[in-house]
């Protein structure tokens, strides 16, 4: 078993390196990252200012951990309400090597209203990024750093590494459809490509083209009692010959939504194609909302990774800068 998992190891990591040149990094929680699924998302929230952070934490039972940091901001024009705007960075480290992927990114947007009501508007937006990608060489063993008896590094490796770091430039656009009927009934649906110039990103001579990717979302929710809400989601992503579907649903129960105080709580249960399925909950009190979810592995790593998944995090919180006033009862005039 053990010679199993140090085999798995040795393979998932390859496979780590190689697939980090063509695909993008990926969410559970893909709703509570809106800017990264798709520029169009920029501006479109019921607020002012929205900050996002996202954590997520990888295979730790099966290697080093795989951890990406993200962290957005959006808003919306204060002369034209209809632009949003909205900038993305995110951080993420992979395996023995510290193969290290660093990206800020500028996303706009336009509303554009499909009925007088605003009821059906679409949204398109352009995301503009630049990636940094380095990998630590000395962090890696070499053959030829095997004298005989035992490993000792200050032998030459023997092999030839041009360049450890790349950066470049990417170009994205997206659009965004809303039917937005309230807060409990309503439905968004998207679709996006990224990667459209096709970046180069070999650390060598040789051209290695990152591939586009093209995404579509949906998601709405559903009003079925006084109390609870129905939250279901879709989210498919192809890059190149990788496939990935989530697909699932949370529901909400809200505790208390009136006389300006609102919290409420979320649980939901969501599958991921050929790979997890993963249990969310989350949690809103006022503006802000912080949700979890784990992943529960069933892929063929499950004799290295005995089901582990990934733990991730979302945190959102959103500035109303001019807030209602609140007020808890009415004095009647003598007169009525």
């Amino acid at each position: 078993m053990w010679g199993l998992k140090y085999l798995v190891t040795i393979i998932l990591l390859m496979c780590g390196m190689i697939s980090s040149y063509a695909q993008d990094i990926h969410w559970s929680q893909f709703n509570d990252n809106p800017i990264f699924q798709n520029p169009g998302n920029a501006g479109q929230f019921n607020g002012d200012v929205r900050f996002i952070g996202n954590y997520r934490d990888q295979w730790r039972s099966v290697t080093v951990p795989f951890s990406t940091i993200s962290a957005s901001v959006d808003s919306k024009s204060y002369n034209h309400r209809n632009l949003g705007y909205g900038l993305l960075m995110f951080h993420d480290i992979v395996g023995d090597g510290n193969f290290r992927t660093v990206e800020m990114q500028a996303n706009v947007s336009y509303l554009l209203k499909l009925s007088s009501d605003s009821m059906h508007t679409v949204r398109p937006g352009l995301n503009l990024g630049m990636n940094h990608r380095q990998v630590n060489f000395n962090n890696f063993y070499f053959d030829n750093q095997y004298n005989g008896i035992m490993y000792d590094p200050s032998l030459s490796t023997g092999e030839v590494l041009v360049s450890d770091r790349q950066t470049n430039l990417s170009v994205g656009v997206g659009m965004i459809y809303q039917y937005y009927e309230n807060d409990r009934l309503n439905f968004t649906g998207g679709v996006g490509l990224y990667n459209i110039n096709r970046p180069n990103q070999g650390f060598y001579n040789d051209v290695i083209e990152r591939d586009r990717r093209f995404n579509f979302f949906a998601k709405g929710i559903y009003e079925l009692n006084y109390d609870w809400d129905l939250v279901p989601g879709i989210n498919l992503n192809i890059q190149g010959s990788y496939r990935e579907i989530n697909v699932g649903s949370s529901v909400k129960y809200t505790l208390v939504n009136r006389l300006g105080e609102y919290r409420a709580v979320y649980g939901g249960l969501w599958y991921r194609n050929k790979d997890a399925i993963y249990l969310t909950g989350g949690f809103d009190y006022q503006n802000w909302f912080v949700g979890v979810s784990y992943d529960v592995n069933f892929s063929k790593l499950v004799p290295a990774s005995r089901t582990r998944g990934g733990l991730e995090i979302a945190i959102r919180y959103i500035i109303n800068r001019f807030k209602p006033k609140k007020i808890t009862h009415r004095i009647c005039p003598d007169y009525i």
